[in-house]
C-alpha cells in the first residue's frame, strides 16, 4: 500500500502548527503567572540592596505595577492567538483575499492584501493600547498623553508606515515574482540595505515627526558631556533633549543613527530627575554599547537570522500545502507572495519563541559589559545611584521572576546588576 507523502506532509505541518500556537501560549502565560507569583510574594519587603534608597511604598506601587502589565500581557497572548486563528485556520486571510484580489491585479493585489491585513490588525491592537495608555499607565501615574495625541499617533504610525514600508514591499514583491529561484537572497540584501538606511534617515527624518527635539543648553551638563565624549573618542552630530514627557513620565537615554548622522538624545524627564553625575553615567553605559561595538555585533547576528528566515520562507512559498493548510488557496492569477509573506510573519513568532533566552541572554550580556565601561569612564557609585533613580521613577520591579526574566528582559535584573557593580567599585 503506497503512502502518498504529499498529504501526510500536509497533515503534519497543520499539526505542527496547532501544537506550535498552543505550546507557545501556554508557555508565555506560564512564564506570566509565574512573574505575577513571585513579584507578590517579594511585594512586603524591600531588597536588602535597596533598602536605604527605596521605601515600602515605592517597592510596593512597582509590584502592583508590574502585577498589573503582566496580566494585561496575558490577554494580549491569548487575543493575538485568536486572531491568528481567525487569519488563517477560520478564513480571515482567505476572506480578505476575495476582495483584494478583486480590486487590484499583480503585485499591487499582493500590495493591497498586504496593507489591509496590517490595518486590520493595526485596528484590532487599538483597544488593548488604549486600556494600557489611559487605565493602567493613569492609574499609577505615568500617563501625560492626550486622547488625541493618542489618535495623532496611531495616524501617523500608519502614514509613516505606508510610506516607508510601502515601496520595500512592493520591491520585494516584484522580486519574489521575477527573479527565479534566488528571490530570497536579493529580497534579503533589499531588505538589510534599507534597515541600514532606516538607521541613518531615523534620528533626523523619522524620529522628529513624533517628538520634538531641541538641542541640548549651554552650561555644566553640556560641557560634562563633550568631556566624557571626548574622552570615548565619540563623534556626535549632536547633543538633544527630547519632549517624552508629553507621552509619560518614564525617562530614558540613547544614541541612533550612523555614522556622522549619530544623535544623542535625553528624554526631559530623565533630564530633570537626575544629577550631572548621573547623567554622566547613564550616557557613559550607553556609549559603551558603540565601543564594545555591539551594535555592529546586533546587526550581524540581525542580518544572519534575517537570512535564514528568507531562505526558509524561499522553501515555504513554492509549497501549495503551506497555504491550503494554513486556511488560504494560494492567488495563483496576482502570485500568492504577498500571502507567502503574511502567513510567514504571522506563523514565525510561535515556532521561534523558545529562542528567546538565548537572544535575551546575549543582550544582557552586553548590558554587563556596557556597565563595566561606564564603571571606567565615571564611578560606578554614580551608575548604581542612577539606576536606583530609574527604578524607582519607573516602578520597575526589584523582584523579577528568574525564568520570566531569562526569557524577557533584555537588561539583567536590579540586584544582580547592582551587585555587580558595587564590586567593580570594591576592585577599584
Amino acid at each position: 500500500m503506497q503512502i502518498n507523502q504529499g498529504w501526510l506532509q500536509e497533515m503534519v505541518f497543520t499539526e505542527v502548527f496547532v501544537v506550535a500556537v498552543v505550546l507557545s501560549v501556554t508557555l508565555r502565560l506560564y512564564l506570566a503567572s509565574r512573574q505575577v507569583r513571585h513579584i507578590a510574594v517579594n511585594r512586603t519587603q524591600v531588597p536588602a540592596e535597596f533598602r536605604e534608597q527605596i521605601g515600602l511604598k515605592d517597592h510596593q506601587k512597582a509590584a502592583d505595577y508590574s502585577i498589573a502589565k503582566t496580566r494585561l500581557g496575558m490577554i494580549n497572548v491569548l487575543l493575538e492567538a485568536a486572531i491568528l486563528i481567525g487569519f488563517t485556520l477560520l478564513g480571515g486571510l482567505e476572506w480578505i483575499q476575495s476582495h483584494t484580489s478583486t480590486a487590484a491585479e499583480g503585485i499591487f493585489a499582493g500590495l493591497l492584501l498586504i496593507a489591509v491585513v496590517g490595518l486590520i490588525c493595526s485596528v484590532l491592537d487599538l483597544p488593548l493600547s488604549y486600556y494600557k495608555q489611559f487605565v493602567l499607565e493613569e492609574r499609577f501615574g505615568f500617563n501625560r498623553m492626550s486622547k488625541g495625541l493618542f489618535i495623532g499617533d496611531w495616524f501617523k504610525g500608519l502614514l509613516v508606515g505606508a510610506l516607508i514600508g510601502g515601496p520595500l514591499v512592493l520591491a520585494v514583491l516584484y522580486l519574489m515574482r521575477e527573479s527565479g529561484q534566488q528571490w530570497w537572497l536579493y529580497a534579503w540584501s533589499l531588505w538589510f540595505g534599507f534597515s541600514l538606511l532606516l538607521m541613518w534617515l531615523f534620528p533626523t527624518v523619522i524620529a522628529p515627526i513624533f517628538n520634538k527635539f531641541t538641542p541640548l543648553e549651554n552650561g555644566a551638563t553640556r560641557q560634562r558631556i563633550l568631556n566624557l565624549l571626548q574622552r570615548c573618542g565619540f563623534d556626535s552630530s549632536g547633543l538633544f533633549v527630547m519632549d517624552g514627557s508629553k507621552r509619560s513620565s518614564h525617562g530614558n537615554a540613547y544614541f541612533s543613527g550612523m555614522g556622522k548622522a549619530k544623535r544623542i538624545v535625553f528624554f526631559d524627564t530623565l533630564l530633570s530627575r537626575l544629577n550631572d553625575d548621573q547623567i554622566e553615567a547613564v550616557l557613559a553605559h550607553e556609549l559603551g554599547h558603540f565601543k564594545k561595538k555591539h551594535i555592529i555585533k546586533h546587526l550581524a547576528f540581525s542580518g544572519i537570522g534575517s537570512l535564514v528566515m528568507f531562505f526558509i520562507l524561499g522553501m515555504l512559498a513554492n509549497t501549495a500545502w503551506f497555504y491550503t493548510e494554513l486556511g488560504v488557496n494560494p492567488d495563483l492569477a496576482n502570485g500568492p507572495q504577498a500571502m507567502a509573506l503574511v502567513l510567514f510573519m504571522m506563523v514565525l513568532p510561535y515556532f521561534t519563541f523558545p529562542t528567546r533566552p538565548v537572544m535575551s541572554w546575549m543582550s544582557r550580556k552586553h548590558e554587563f559589559e556596557a556597565d563595566a565601561y561606564a564603571a571606567q569612564q565615571s564611578a560606578p557609585q554614580h551608575l548604581v545611584s542612577a539606576l536606583v533613580k530609574l527604578y524607582q521613577d519607573n516602578a520597575s520591579t526589584l523582584t523579577p521572576d528568574p525564568l520570566h526574566s531569562a526569557f524577557y528582559d533584555s537588561h539583567p535584573p536590579a540586584s544582580i546588576r547592582i551587585n555587580r557593580l558595587n564590586a567593580l567599585q570594591g576592585a577599584q
